[in-house]
């Protein structure tokens, strides 16, 4: 692969917003151009939290909103840095997830944010809706960011890359090793769940852990989340918001305080990362590398240095890096694979049967 300009675009379980790279990858390199997150207007985030009880009309109707969002946005980013349109080479695009259901018969997926849109809109070929093409080879369609991570990060002394969107999610890598990746909880889901019910929607997430540094830590509710059957699963494992949302959680523990509500949902997010650690990770680990938005919770990332230590637990800055810019940029690579019909996932991580190319292409013309 030749040096391309690519472009990526996210929008995480949290739903409050979409998140733009531009990327210049290089055979084993990639340079990061540009990074922005655009937040959702009110009126549409709540929209994309209601996705799943939605009549089919009105999800029909933000299928195309959002591929007019994203389209209309990455325009405006392009513009913005002053990049000719024609010197990217492809849009890759993850959608906005609606439902994720791997282990119902059969398998299935559901992103949404219409490609076509995006395609016409900018004249660019677009790459979306990644996570079918897995599922019908068998595998569990997530999670997908293990290849990236194994492609770029691999080194000989081995190290853990730890997402923490809306799910959280791991890859072991080494050189000389097939990475081992899996979900391992619930990252900001239950936090950020919990804040817009104590904040009755006005704030979608504890802002630098605020409320959690204040509270403490509700060990009978802890020992109760703790019991979960995900966290004794066998990898390949993934999960989503259909099974960590705010019914695994104790009805008593709306009774406490929201300090005290905060700083449990946080440690138990830092513990089940850090357990699953000591019960899949297939070597010692010296470093563990945090990317996604809970990178920029400290309360969070406290408890996972206590949980981790002796390793070096921080945020991950190779290639400067931001920590909310990795799923894109994973998405924009994934797309540009796609584009020169190479395979772009791993089958040992999502257990699909074979390699296949994921991602469905939506030519544009220039």
């Amino acid at each position: 692969m030749k040096s391309k300009l690519a472009l990526g675009l996210m929008s995480g379980t949290s739903a409050d917003g979409l998140s733009i790279v531009l990327a210049e990858f290089k055979p084993r390199s990639f340079s990061l151009k540009h990074y922005t997150t655009v937040p959702y207007p009110h009126h549409l985030t709540k929209k994309i939290r209601k996705a799943l009880t939605l009549r089919t009309p009105e999800l029909s109707r933000l299928h195309f909103d959002l591929g007019h969002f994203f389209a209309d946005h990455s325009l405006k980013f392009l513009n913005k840095h002053r990049i000719p349109f024609e010197k990217i080479a492809v849009i890759g695009s993850h959608g906005q997830t609606v439902y994720h259901g791997p282990h119902d018969r059969p398998a299935n997926t559901l992103q949404i944010g219409e490609p076509a849109v995006i395609a016409e809109k900018t004249g660019i070929p677009v790459v979306a809706d990644f996570r079918p093409g897995d599922i019908a080879c068998g595998g569990s369609g997530a999670p997908l960011i293990p290849y990236f991570d194994h492609f770029f990060f691999s080194d000989r002394f081995g190290k853990a890359l730890q997402n923490i969107g809306g799910i959280a999610n791991v890859t072991f890598v080494k050189k000389g090793q097939l990475p081992i990746a899996f979900d391992n909880g619930p990252g900001n889901m239950l936090m950020d769940l919990a804040m817009l019910k104590i904040s009755r929607g006005k704030a979608a997430f504890d802002r630098n852990g605020q409320l959690a540094r204040r509270g403490n830590i509700l060990e009978p509710i802890l020992v109760s989340l703790k019991k979960h059957p995900y966290f004794q699963k066998q990898p390949p494992k993934s999960t989503g918001k259909e099974l960590f949302n705010l019914t695994l959680v104790p009805r008593r523990l709306w009774r406490e305080k929201p300090e005290d509500i905060l700083a449990t949902l946080t440690y138990f997010t830092a513990w089940a990362i850090a357990d699953s650690y000591y019960a899949f990770a297939p070597f010692g680990l010296t470093e563990v590398l945090v990317s996604g938005g809970g990178a920029l919770n400290p309360v969070l990332m406290n408890h996972l240095k206590q949980l981790l230590y002796p390793a070096d637990v921080r945020i991950q800055d190779e290639f400067k890096l931001q920590p909310q810019a990795k799923e894109p940029l994973a998405f924009a690579f994934f797309a540009l694979r796609a584009l020169h019909h190479q395979t772009n996932h791993l089958p040992s991580v999502t257990g699909a049967k074979r390699p296949v190319i994921l991602g469905k292409l939506i030519h544009a013309p220039r």
